[in-house]
């Protein structure tokens, strides 16, 4: 099967996961410089409840693309993306918070689904409509997680 493919049926899966926040949940932030400097909640992530959102298959789902070291007691990593060992190495948490919440603002035309972004879509299924798959606590806890992976 092509990268493109999976990564496409990986999108596929993960959005068929439990959409978390509607509308009138979704906080504001501000871009600078194509990232996202401030937390969305002002309390910080939880590096734990961060990596339970990376494995879980309804909800991050991120080991469906991507390879990690420290994910290795998971089954089925993907290779649509790039490995996240040493991801905290590579981007700073700002930029990391901006790929979470809408990739194709660092990464244009990559496959990764918007994790904190609920309008622009099409053919969205009714019950996802105006909902985001991760609440801004959970974006705040996958960058913490994340800011733990250096090589």
């Amino acid at each position: 099967m092509s990268l493109f493919r999976r990564g496409l049926s990986a999108a596929c899966i993960l959005l068929a996961g439990i959409a978390a926040a509607s509308a009138e949940d979704i906080v504001s932030y501000e871009v600078v410089d194509g990232t996202i400097p401030k937390s969305l909640t002002g309390v910080p992530g939880d590096p734990a409840a961060g990596r339970k959102a990376v494995i879980d298959r309804r909800l991050g789902n991120c080991v469906a693309c991507h390879t990690a070291t420290e994910l290795s007691d998971q089954q089925f990593h993907g290779e649509v993306g790039p490995p996240l060992d040493g991801v905290a190495d590579r981007w700073d948490e700002a930029t990391l918070r901006m790929i979470i919440v809408n990739p194709k603002m660092v990464y244009e035309g990559t496959v990764m689904p918007a994790f904190y972004r609920n309008d622009g879509f099409h053919r969205v299924a009714p019950k996802f409509a105006g909902k985001t798959i991760m609440t801004a606590q959970q974006v705040e806890d996958v960058v913490a997680y994340l800011m733990t992976l250096k090589d």
